[in-house]
């Protein structure tokens, strides 16, 4: 089997977190099933690992682009790859005024014709190569986008960004493409109508801020702010009750330890909100980068 890595750099990926997280993926499972998928570091090395071959694997996200790409790499991936070429040779000869041009005058324009009235884009090969592109050549592969729903990320600082990369897209598109692979456009919520016990249930969330300045969470128009936190641990602590086996990380920001740390149903249900070392990966300022708590709430002993 050819193993795959996450294609696309996201805001809180958790390759760097895996080693922790893998102590904690059940011996045994039904279905495997992420309400926000991302970057997808956890689908990706539990299907290198071949935990996945023979069972039904849901992977969901709001985001209707990182869906929409994913879904045309998995479809068309050679298409994407040439397209991905020709992007990657006019950066070569432009740098950050061809990303520019390309942010501006194609991405943006081209996602608007194709949005759909329900918000869904219909992603073609050039869209997805160019999704692929902004992000590995924009500010630390952020994807963010303004009030009126346009990406405005900056360009990055890089020297030689690793653009074109058939092998790896060839690798993510075949990890994608099994018979038994679905990817959702939606909310995370719509896991409740789709999870039963006995399935593995793994939740990345756009994590809660440690501070004010310290805010993520925009990769989809929507914030995702305490409510929806709210809405999310009560959906987890229906899913311990269920008998899914679950995991959630998230920040050690109060108002999530208030949610699992110290909440009463969130106990009985089974679940325990262990406090693990990570590294911020993500500052504007590289100094404010570095060592930090996340949480790893689960109801799964650790292997």
């Amino acid at each position: 089997m050819r193993t795959a890595s996450p294609l696309l750099k996201w805001a809180g990926g958790k390759r760097q977190l895996l080693p922790r997280i893998r102590r904690f993926y059940p011996d045994a499972f039904g279905a495997y099933i992420e309400p926000f998928f991302g970057s997808g570091a956890v689908f990706f090395d539990l299907h290198a690992q071949g935990r996945l071959r023979d069972r039904d694997v849901v992977l969901v996200d709001s985001n209707p682009d990182l869906i929409g790409c994913y879904d045309t790499v998995r479809s068309v991936p050679i298409e994407v790859a040439s397209e991905l070429d020709a992007l990657a040779a006019a950066y070569a000869r432009g740098g950050r005024a061809h990303y520019f041009r390309v942010r501006d005058e194609c991405f943006n324009p081209l996602r608007d014709r194709l949005r759909q009235a329900d918000g869904r884009i219909t992603y073609t090969p050039e869209l997805a190569a160019m999704l692929i592109y902004l992000n590995r050549t924009g500010f630390n592969g952020l994807f963010r986008v303004n009030k009126r729903g346009a990406f405005n990320v900056p360009p990055g600082r890089y020297e030689r960004p690793r653009i074109a990369d058939r092998d790896k897209l060839s690798r993510a598109a075949d990890a994608l493409s099994g018979p038994r692979v679905r990817l959702l456009w939606g909310s995370f919520e719509s896991v409740r109508d789709i999870a039963a016990a006995g399935d593995f249930v793994y939740c990345d969330p756009p994590y809660a801020p440690l501070s004010r300045t310290a805010s993520f969470t925009a990769y989809t128009a929507p914030r995702f702010d305490d409510a929806d936190q709210q809405r999310l641990q009560e959906l987890v602590v229906a899913l311990a009750r269920r008998g899914c086996h679950v995991l959630v990380s998230n920040s050690t920001a109060d108002p999530i330890a208030a949610l699992y740390e110290r909440n009463t149903a969130a106990r009985a249900a089974g679940l325990r909100a262990l406090r693990v070392p990570a590294r911020r990966a993500i500052n504007s300022n590289a100094a404010r980068r570095g060592p930090v708590e996340e949480f790893l709430i689960t109801n799964i002993a650790p292997d």
